[in-house]
């Protein structure tokens, strides 16, 4: 078990490395997903907590269980890639949380704030991260998180029929 205290050093570490905004940037909006490792090894509540200490707003959230199909579809762009199999099987052995942030330069800080892919690395180069906290390697690394714009709107919309207006049904409930 990783102490809260943990959690405060890691907001003031990251928090310190980013400059407060004057107020003028838009909010952007990004998908964050806690993987079956996460939510199995019980760090949901201590990843939202830093979530919500680190400045974003959680604005939609669901579980999910991804099937085949959905995971498939969800990862496309790394279907030709050697991992890809494993990859699928590992999204599909347990539940998912996704949840849709919002700050400011949130798919940076976001990105940011989870660290390297490999959790292994995460935990040499960057040991405050999400991924050095609770991932395993560059496969069960707990956390996705959208690499860029367009990302974040496919992504989000993978999930959730239409953020910007409040509305609770998704468009994958069978997930």
């Amino acid at each position: 078990m990783i102490p809260r205290l943990f959690f405060s050093v890691l907001f003031l570490v990251l928090a310190a490395s980013f400059p407060i905004s004057s107020g003028s940037e838009e909010k952007e909006k990004t998908l964050a997903m806690i993987k079956p490792d996460g939510l199995l090894g019980n760090y949901t509540e201590r990843i939202k907590e830093v979530i919500v200490d680190y400045g974003f707003s959680i604005l939609r959230e669901i579980t999910a269980q991804l099937d085949q199909d959905s995971a498939s579809s969800f990862y496309a762009e790394h279907s030709s890639r050697s991992f890809f199999p494993s990859l699928i099987k590992y999204m599909t052995s347990g539940p998912v949380l996704v949840m849709v942030l919002e700050k400011e330069n949130a798919i940076a800080d976001w990105r940011t704030l989870i660290g390297p892919t490999d959790a292994c690395k995460a935990k040499i180069t960057h040991p405050n991260s999400i991924r050095a906290m609770c991932g395993q390697d560059s496969e069960k690394n707990c956390v996705h998180g959208s690499d860029s714009l367009l990302s974040a709107q496919r992504e989000i919309s993978f999930f959730f029929e239409d953020v910007s207006s409040g509305e609770t049904n998704t468009t994958h409930d069978e997930l």
